[in-house]
């Protein structure tokens, strides 16, 4: 495979790709030796991980020897989820690779990176640097060593689950009905030890826990209205009093109140926020406390943050670039709009998981329904991200700058983001996936009629550049 080549499934702060065409058991390989190099394993060892996918198993094989070539050993930890590889990297202090296509469909796979510590590694801090030298690897122009690397096997389940509830306490005397959807994912793998023992009061209603990397029930991508349908139906017709949805690889959680109502991921940002903000101050935690939000996120989250006395910090979308910056700030807590949630005492990495158990143990706490605890939280009027295949991305998300810059202030910090000038205010967002061949539309308003205008307006200058 060309430079050209791997560029194409080397991504912002991830690798992504097809299986067979363009990620193959070759490719793994020259991606374990380019890793060795990058992070200078020769003698040490790295964390290999992977999900339920049929491919994950022969990508993570191959990824091995590649390191092994080179000198380094692995230290597998086998079928897990993605913040377990966190969680695992974090806690051995060692650098680790996740194989995983997260939330894509059944035909691709993936690699997520992490340098010792759960730390990120995105296009600008080293994930170029593994692409060029995999593709040299790849045509020839650099041999693989002879490597004497080793390869040991480590089972963290019931670790990584002891140590997230005792960073969450659950316990209360309130009894919680919970159904959750794992989607044929690693959830159904993980929720098991969570909540199998040590959590008293909660009962777990299992929606597709078999592991099946081709998603026979539905895709597991709890951001698409589609897949949350059965978890909605389940949640009402069960009496439960919340619902919780995970993606492929389960570092990603979204939640649905009793009602059968989608809880946004800016609203349980903004409720963990608050709790990490009280629970740090309480320990005795210095001045100035940092907390990200990235900037598609409600502006509800940054209100929250300030009133809680907090310094609210505005980032670029992506896990690698989250996790520099709450390295780089200290921040206690980080949350996306794509419902990843990032922890300081998790190494800064996210953790779904972790943002589930602040949802439940701020429900035992209360007395109310979740859609009464959530509200004070869901004040503004937001899109949802709508995504757009477009034949010319730059073209598009110029176009949709000209049509609103007049109207507002106009910044560049991720994609193209307008920001009204006026009481009655809007924002509106527009920008490239990182992982897949679409444009990305985010919105939100003061009030609900004006978020739609200026949806359909930015819409309708997008769909001009549909095949």
């Amino acid at each position: 495979m060309t430079q050209s080549a791997l560029g194409d499934i080397v991504k912002t702060y991830d690798v992504r790709g097809l299986v067979a065409t363009q990620l193959t058991p070759s490719v793994a390989r020259a991606l374990g030796a380019a890793f060795v190099e990058e992070i200078s394993l020769p003698g040490n060892a790295v964390v290999v991980g992977h999900d339920m996918r049929d491919s994950s198993p022969v990508l993570a094989k191959a990824f091995g020897e590649g390191v092994r070539s080179q000198g380094g050993h692995i230290r597998n930890i086998g079928l897990c989820s993605t913040d377990m590889v966190y969680y695992a990297s974090g806690t051995w202090d060692l650098p680790a690779v996740m194989i995983t296509a997260s939330h894509n469909p059944a035909t691709y796979n993936g690699f997520k990176f992490s340098r010792a510590g759960a730390q990120g590694i995105s296009l600008d801090t080293g994930l170029a640097q593994i692409r060029d030298r995999a593709a040299r690897f790849e045509d020839g122009s650099e041999d693989y060593g002879t490597g004497d690397g080793d390869e040991s096997t480590s089972d963290v389940l019931a670790d990584y689950a002891a140590y997230l509830r005792q960073l969450v306490s659950v316990r209360g005397d309130r009894p919680l009905k919970v159904v959750v959807d794992a989607a044929n994912g690693m959830a159904g793998h993980t929720v098991p030890a969570v909540f199998g023992t040590g959590v008293e009061g909660i009962e777990i209603i299992p929606l597709y826990f078999e592991l099946d990397g081709s998603f026979p029930n539905h895709e597991a991508n709890p951001l698409d209205a589609k897949n949350l349908v059965d978890l909605q139906r389940a949640v009402v017709a069960e009496g439960a009093d919340v619902g919780l949805a995970f993606d492929g690889d389960a570092d990603r959680c979204f939640v649905i109140d009793e009602q059968g109502d989608p809880v946004t991921p800016s609203v349980v940002a903004a409720l963990v926020a608050q709790r990490e903000v009280a629970r740090v101050r309480d320990a005795g935690e210095p001045e100035p406390i940092h907390v990200l939000h990235n900037l598609l996120c409600s502006k509800r989250v940054e209100e929250v943050i300030a009133d809680a006395g907090a310094v609210a910090v505005r980032t670029k979308v992506g896990h690698s670039l989250i996790k520099d910056e709450m390295k780089a700030t200290g921040a206690i807590f980080g949350g996306e709009h794509s419902a990843h949630y990032y922890f300081r005492d998790f190494w800064g990495a996210d953790n779904g998981m972790l943002a589930a158990l602040h949802v439940l143990a701020e429900l035992r706490g209360s007395h109310g329904p979740l859609s009464a605890l959530t509200k004070e939280f869901a004040l503004y009027a937001e899109s949802g991200e709508i995504n757009t295949v477009v034949t010319d991305q730059p073209a598009a998300m110029r176009a949709v700058e000209d049509l609103f810059s007049g109207r507002g202030e106009v910044d560049h910090l991720d994609g193209v983001t307008i920001t009204s000038g006026s009481d009655d205010w809007w924002w509106v967002n527009v920008r490239a996936s990182n992982t897949e061949p679409l444009l990305r539309l985010n919105v939100e308003a003061q009030r609900r009629e004006v978020m739609e205008e200026v949806r359909d307006q930015a819409l309708a200058v997008i769909t001009t550049y549909t095949q």
